[in-house]
């Protein structure tokens, strides 16, 4: 017979840091929060996320929007011709990439849904939707949890960009080697079990505020950073030995 006699000290401790953290980054940047009418379409967040790599939000947004408008359905683009696409695109930092990935992603969903409709993932448990969404082409755990998380499903999945997998490496809640999906694994068990998927939504985009501002690539700002206290990088070049509580 096994018991289970819940998270271990370690782990609690890490989740009162991972709390500390979200309530000085409050502190320092405010409230980032998303408010629902900025919720969108299941669909429409896969496009966003398979068509962005390497290119800023909002040239991703105007894009997916664009596509839409061009085409005039998802079904559209799916049966587009590639270079059709790729001029709708062309804003992207790749977007004969970009194009590829899309209508490869959404001839996969036709195949097994028989229309571009994710609906069906609103039935479905968090890790097996999560899981039908990695196996699209194109789609990595990034990209599957902000359609979980940050379109209408607004489901508990956390978002994790480089900005935020080195934010928590440096902190020492993440392996330094771990890759986008061994970092996911790693975090959402510690996550405070009262977040709502909100919540992990303001968490994600403080964490890569902060890894925009202060815990750069290239150097990390310490002295000036407000979790300093509460990564271990921090307490190591700030002097501070011990977290605060």
């Amino acid at each position: 017979m096994e018991f289970d006699f819940g998270p271990d000290a370690r782990s609690l401790e890490s989740t009162g840091r991972l709390a500390r953290i979200h309530a000085a980054l409050i502190a320092e940047f405010g409230r980032i929060e998303r408010p629902d009418e900025r919720r969108k379409d299941p669909v429409w967040t896969l496009v966003q996320g398979v068509i962005g790599a390497q290119t800023k939000t909002p040239v991703s947004n105007a894009s997916t929007d664009a596509l839409r408008a061009a085409f005039g359905t998802w079904q559209g683009v799916a049966d587009a011709e590639l270079p059709d696409i790729e001029r709708v695109l062309a804003n992207q930092t790749f977007p004969a990439v970009a194009a590829e990935r899309i209508r490869a992603c959404f001839r996969a969903i036709i195949a097994q849904r028989g229309a571009v409709d994710l609906r069906h993932l609103s039935n479905l448990p968090d890790d097996l939707a999560m899981d039908w969404l990695q196996k699209l082409p194109g789609v990595g755990r990034k990209i599957a949890a902000g359609v979980m998380n940050t379109s209408v499903f607004a489901r508990r999945a956390l978002v994790i960009d480089g900005h935020h997998r080195r934010v928590m490496q440096r902190a020492g809640l993440v392996p330094q080697r771990a890759d986008t999906q061994r970092a996911y694994d790693v975090l959402m068990p510690l996550l405070p079990s009262e977040w709502s998927a909100a919540d992990i939504d303001e968490h994600h985009l403080l964490v890569k505020r902060l890894g925009q501002v202060h815990c750069r690539p290239s150097v990390a700002h310490c002295h000036r950073c407000p979790i300093a206290a509460q990564c271990d990088t921090g307490r190591v070049r700030t002097g501070n030995g011990h977290a605060g509580r």
